[in-house]
């Protein structure tokens, strides 16, 4: 058990850096005059347009959204977006062959607000994935210097643009990606989902990412990208990254390996998201990514599982065979790490205590890739996602 202690440590300390070092997005105060301002204009504006006030030197923004079948959270995404305070923006959405009123969805919650644009997609081409070329067209269209590629289903609390445009601006970032705050209701969610925090916080040191060059400590969160116009071109955009199933990471590379500045901020409870709504679709979801997440190597991804069974599993059973309390407190520091990095990121800590669940959870997943890989690849949207060598 000497391996699993050494890990567990070594996850430990890189959790608990992070949660001191970890930047996140704060609502930026609000002085008195523009509060009295606003409230009394309040009673002679429409409930979208009293927050679409703009005054000089506001940053402006395009706020980018490619949809496909998002008509169940599109209206709350657009009504949650036109009611930013403190910034200057136009919304974008591509409706990507909707089937399900996507594009008419978006546009009745916008109540005629000038801001929001509705374009339809293009056919996809070969070589690209559905959500690159959505994200590439929109690009094309926009017309601010800054970039904020969003999924559909992200919401924007109060002050949340402003807060992230405050934090570009201070890290002086070329790609700013923000680690939303997850929304999590069944079980299956709430099991699988903050996994992800779990890597994030215990497997990869901020400090790292912010201060060196190495594109092995480069990652991004897709729900929401923030580029300088001119170092997404000096990437290559997302053209350069048209076939990757995982073009967030591809980009954060991209933008370390052009001397640009990667930064992340946690979204502090002001950007959020559910990404999917139970067991079943949290399950595909994460199936469709994990492979290329592991350079799409299955045995990198079999590496990986056999890694989580030792470390997170195997105190377990070194407890009923007779492990005492090292075994106890090896499992007392897998649950711990698990229950800082939910308190960090917003999550429930006592979750934590079901951790060797979430690792069975993942085991499936990973099978569930696998077989996928082996039929040819994943689906997803009715899409087919390339197959992996």
């Amino acid at each position: 058990m000497l391996l699993v202690s050494a890990a567990l440590i070594v996850i430990a300390l890189i959790a608990i850096v992070n949660a001191l070092t970890f930047p996140r997005l704060n609502r930026a105060p609000r002085s008195p005059l523009h509060k009295l301002k606003r409230s009394s204009r309040a009673e002679h504006a429409a409930p979208l347009q009293a927050t679409s006030e703009t005054v000089p030197n506001e940053p402006s923004l395009s706020v980018l959204i490619p949809a496909r079948n998002e008509a169940a959270v599109i209206g709350g995404t657009i009504e949650s977006l036109l009611s930013q305070a403190g910034v200057d923006l136009e919304v974008i959405v591509l409706d990507d062959h909707s089937d399900d009123g996507t594009a008419a969805a978006a546009v009745v919650a916008a109540r005629g607000d000038a801001r929001l644009t509705v374009i339809g997609g293009e056919a996809l081409p070969d070589g690209w994935l559905g959500k690159n070329w959505a994200c590439h067209q929109l690009a094309r269209v926009a017309s601010r210097d800054l970039l904020v590629f969003a999924d559909a289903d992200v919401r924007w609390q109060p002050g949340a643009l402003r807060a992230l445009m405050d934090e570009m601006t201070r890290a002086r970032a070329d790609l700013l990606t923000v680690w939303s705050t997850q929304q999590t209701v069944t079980w299956g969610e709430r099991l699988v989902v903050p996994l992800m925090a779990l890597v994030v916080i215990g497997y990869l040191p901020v400090l790292l990412v912010h201060h060196t060059p190495w594109r092995v400590f480069a990652a991004a969160n897709g729900q929401c990208l923030v580029f300088g116009r001119a170092a997404y071109n000096a990437v290559g955009g997302h053209a350069a990254v048209a076939s990757e199933i995982v073009e967030d990471i591809a980009l954060a590379r991209r933008i370390k390996g052009h001397g640009l500045r990667l930064r992340m901020v946690d979204g502090g409870g002001l950007v959020t998201c559910r990404m999917y709504q139970n067991w079943a679709s949290a399950r595909d979801g994460y199936a469709k990514n994990i492979i290329a997440g592991y350079g799409g190597r299955i045995r990198f991804l079999a590496l990986a599982t056999v890694f989580h069974w030792l470390i997170f599993l195997a105190p377990w059973l070194w407890l009923v065979t007779g492990g005492g309390w090292s075994a106890l407190a090896l499992i007392g520091l897998g649950i711990g790490i698990r229950a800082l990095t939910a308190t960090v990121t917003r999550q429930r800590p006592a979750d934590a205590l079901l951790l060797p669940l979430s690792v069975l959870m993942m085991t499936i997943i990973a099978a569930r890739a696998v077989w996928w890989q082996w039929l040819g690849g994943p689906q997803w949207k009715g899409r087919a996602l390339p197959r992996r060598p």
